[in-house]
């Protein structure tokens, strides 16, 4: 009896064991750094993110972890906070904070996956070798920042047909100097055909708007285009604010400043780049490497227009201009 109670032990424990391991294996929880420049300005794109996470199968706190860093609008802080992240066992980086956050996630592992999310121009920024082959540990999604200032501004023109000296609001260490120049180029390039001057203004940081609008209402601009980065997005509400007080038209590349307040954007559709940026992640969990993953560039495009801040600036937006707006907010 004892040899027949052992046989059957044995057997029993050879057939659970593979089933054990099966259910370890289906449990498994995928752990994800998650940084942003900042947590509240990015809450609409982070919850697109998470539905796309959702829609793979993926629930926060089941069987996905995040761990979120917020450098709270201040840039300084992201080189500590990619490092803290680094060091944990998290499975890939994904970072919501332009070009400055993606460095700093880069510069923290060479070996960990990362996922970027809003980067002007990745090749030029030294992310990745090239958008089709990116080689490393890094791929993501690239905003095409460069090539819409030139678009921005022929709407802006549109938009406010008598318009002939433009503002440019810049932050000069937002990117790299070599893609800083790109955004200058097209801007330059754009004005120049079609006839506007063109005045650069520089904002180091929020701090720095007052005096900005100031710079701009001696030079006499008539209009205000800003080049996107996310530490002005941290201040979206406050630069909407001064541009209406200031009787500034203003054109943006991303919709969040007009919700805000501000006149109108044109550029790509972030919701939907990040909900599309989850399904790099379920592939790179699945064991795909990021160094063949292609950099996704964007795939919609929308024109907002706020006639609100239209009335209030006195602006009548041609019908021609409001006929091809994705969206008008009234």
């Amino acid at each position: 009896m004892r040899r027949i109670g052992l046989a059957v032990v044995l057997a029993l424990s050879l057939m659970v064991a593979p089933l054990a391991g099966a259910a370890q294996q289906a449990t498994k929880i995928a752990r994800i750094g998650y940084m942003a420049m900042d947590l509240t300005t990015d809450t609409p794109n982070r919850e697109a993110f998470l539905q796309g996470l959702r829609d793979l199968g993926y629930i926060e706190r089941q069987n996905v972890l995040i761990e979120y860093r917020d450098a709270e609008g201040k840039p300084e802080r992201l080189p500590a906070l990619a490092a803290e992240l680094a060091a944990l066992k998290i499975d890939i980086i994904v970072t919501s904070g332009g070009t400055a956050a993606a460095l700093a996630a880069k510069k923290a592992s060479t070996t960990l996956p990362i996922v970027f999310i809003g980067v002007g121009d990745p090749v030029s920024d030294g992310l990745v070798a090239s958008l089709a082959r990116p080689g490393g540990n890094v791929t993501g999604f690239s905003l095409l920042g460069p090539e819409l200032v030139g678009k921005s501004l022929d709407l802006l023109k549109q938009a406010v047909p008598g318009v002939s000296r433009v503002a440019l609001l810049v932050k000069p260490d937002a990117t790299p100097n070599h893609t800083m120049n790109r955004f200058l180029k097209e801007a330059d390039v754009a004005a120049q055909a079609l006839g506007v001057l063109l005045q650069i203004v520089e904002a180091r940081s929020p701090a720095d708007f007052e005096r900005a609008f100031s710079e701009m209402s001696k030079a006499r601009a008539g209009a205000l285009a800003v080049i996107p980065t996310p530490v002005f997005g941290s201040a979206g509400q406050r630069l909407a604010d001064l541009a209406k007080k200031n009787e500034l038209p203003t054109v943006f590349l991303f919709r969040y400043y007009v919700d805000a307040g501000g006149l109108m954007s044109y550029g790509p559709d972030l919701v939907d780049q990040w909900r599309r940026a989850a399904t790099h992640v379920d592939k790179i969990l699945k064991g795909a490497k990021p160094a063949d993953l292609p950099v996704e560039q964007p795939t919609k495009f929308e024109l907002v227009i706020n006639l609100k801040t239209a009335k209030a600036l006195g602006v009548k937006i041609p019908q021609s201009v409001l006929l091809r707006a994705d969206q008008v907010i009234e």
